[in-house]
């Protein structure tokens, strides 16, 4: 089954990580993907049978950055039919060591670059459009020393709510997916230990896979989900649930 068919997908943040996995599943699924990483020059891979993932260099960050890509896939494409905000950033910080330069670089790269991401995109989405925000389960429970990042989460489940009100009339569904703790790269330079009291607070056992998150990016996105609007799913094991 090619549940994206034809549709033009853009990934924030979509090389490597959880955002690869999302670019990988929606290619296989028949999407033509441009991806944005802020490393590495860009390639493009072409996939027998599947869609293709364009990857660019592009700092999400930076809001003149992405009118470039939009306006590439402006050119290009003609038309953006599904859009993941992925890029994050997470930083340990107590409340006494926050400075202005963690909840600057926070807030601007989480929430910031998000707003605008979407403000860019929307120009070229037509009715039937998605856009699947990726937040975190940190919006809903008090982890010690990641207020400042469980506070963007929080903005990107509350702009979810209300850009589902305002896009309706759009045609333009936006729903937000929130993993729990996912074995990435950067959690696979954690400790045993890390690792393994994360475990033991998830009910199934184990941390998530990207692939996973990845799966409920694709529902979200496509016409499985057509009456699914303003809606979170919690890809966490049942850690924030029970």
């Amino acid at each position: 089954m090619s549940r994206l068919a034809n549709k033009i997908s853009l990934v924030i943040g979509g090389v490597g990580g959880i955002g690869g996995a999302v670019s990988q599943r929606f290619a296989s699924e028949g999407a033509q993907v441009y991806a944005t990483s802020r490393k590495g020059g860009e390639i493009t891979r072409e996939s027998a049978g599947m869609g293709s993932i364009h990857a660019i260099k592009a700092d999400a960050s930076d809001n003149a950055h992405l009118q470039r890509v939009v306006e590439r896939i402006r050119s290009e494409q003609g038309r953006l039919d599904v859009l993941v905000v992925n890029a994050g950033l997470s930083e340990y910080a107590p409340l006494e060591a926050i400075s202005e330069d963690h909840f600057d670089r926070t807030f601007g790269l989480n929430v910031r670059s998000l707003v605008f991401a979407v403000q860019g995109a929307i120009d070229i989405m037509q009715p039937g459009g998605t856009i699947v925000l990726i937040g975190s389960i940190a919006s809903d429970i008090g982890t010690k020393g990641y207020g400042v990042y469980g506070a963007t989460k929080a903005a990107v489940r509350s702009f979810t709510r209300t850009w589902a009100n305002e896009l309706a009339p759009k045609g333009i569904r936006v729903n937000v997916v929130s993993p729990g703790p996912t074995d990435t790269a950067m959690m696979a330079a954690a400790s045993k230990e890390i690792r393994d009291a994360l475990s033991g607070m998830i009910p199934l056992g184990r941390m998530g896979r990207p692939d996973e998150v990845a799966a409920a990016a694709l529902l979200l996105a496509s016409d499985e989900s057509s009456f699914t609007t303003g809606a979170e799913l919690a890809v966490d094991g049942g850690m924030a649930q029970v």
